[in-house]
């Protein structure tokens, strides 16, 4: 069984080239020939759906699917938790640092990859994401017949996300509160920002415990827009401990020493599938 999701495809164009060899080395020069002669070996290259040799010929409109690879990738030194396992569905417990998906520099370093290898299962597919910083619960399909009832719990808001984050003490707010506002792409391309306009992003906001230098609080999103918490939460004048990109860009120090603090904590709904109530939460602690 093949346990390497093929991630990347391309539709190759009209040109001259001779073999997809040729085509793949002058398209992406950086990964080299090499690599690519490697790559084809192991049979993680493939044209239309058959693995592809050294010597496949070049055929235009052809598509041509393959596993990004990472030279060097470093490990992450944190490990994912299951938290529940069945033959419809995954949840696993994200730690801090780990991305969700396959993108960049990191492939096989990423919840998805670490789980399809432990499990077995190339069918898995996440169901909604969490930012590479965030800890927490993530939710995966584990087969295609059911994928799509579990998708519309996202896709119809029926699923509900409590979050939690250490941020600066608002002493001068009244909570709980419900922030409601614009969320719109910024600058640069990477972050979001507030604007006037009719609200798109809403969270309900409450404080959990109050220390002398930050203060947990409890996030609810009732909507999923890109960062809408941290920028809630800037927007508010309390950056989540650990941002490098709200309020203001800062310099990422780099390691694994100040991680965001923002854990999703839980996650409740009614299974499609069987009826019933479904609780599921992170055993993670924010410090």
């Amino acid at each position: 069984m093949d346990l390497q999701p093929l991630s990347s495809r391309v539709v190759l164009p009209p040109g001259g080239w001779a073999s997809v060899l040729d085509f793949l080395c002058e398209r992406f020069p950086a990964v080299g020939r090499d690599a690519w002669l490697d790559r084809m070996a192991r049979g993680v290259v493939r044209v239309d759906g058959a693995p592809a040799s050294r010597l496949a010929p070049y055929r235009p409109g052809a598509v041509v699917t393959y596993r990004r690879e990472v030279a060097d990738e470093p490990r992450i030194p944190f490990e994912e938790r299951i938290v529940h396992l069945d033959d419809d569905l995954v949840v696993a417990d994200k730690p801090h640092f780990l991305p969700v998906m396959p993108a960049g520099r990191h492939v096989e370093e990423t919840l998805l990859m670490r789980l399809v290898r432990r499990l077995g299962n190339p069918d898995l597919v996440a169901l909604h994401r969490l930012d590479r910083g965030t800890a927490g619960l993530v939710m995966f399909s584990a087969r295609p017949s059911s994928r799509d009832a579990y998708t519309r719990l996202f896709r119809e808001r029926e699923i509900a996300k409590t979050y939690e984050a250490l941020a600066p003490p608002l002493p001068g707010v009244a909570f709980p509160l419900l922030r409601e506002s614009r969320i719109v792409k910024g600058e640069p391309f990477f972050r979001m920002s507030e604007a006037a306009g009719p609200a798109n992003a809403i969270t309900r906001i409450d404080v959990l415990e109050r220390g002398e230098r930050y203060w947990r609080y409890r996030l609810e999103p009732v909507t999923g827009r890109k960062h809408q918490l941290r920028v809630h939460m800037a927007a508010l004048g309390a950056p989540i401990l650990g941002d490098t990109v709200y309020p203001a860009l800062r310099a990422d120090p780099g390691g694994f020493a100040d991680p965001l603090r923002l854990l999703a904590r839980a996650l409740r709904f009614v299974d499609p599938l069987t009826g019933q109530d479904r609780h599921f939460c992170s055993e993670r602690e924010l410090g």
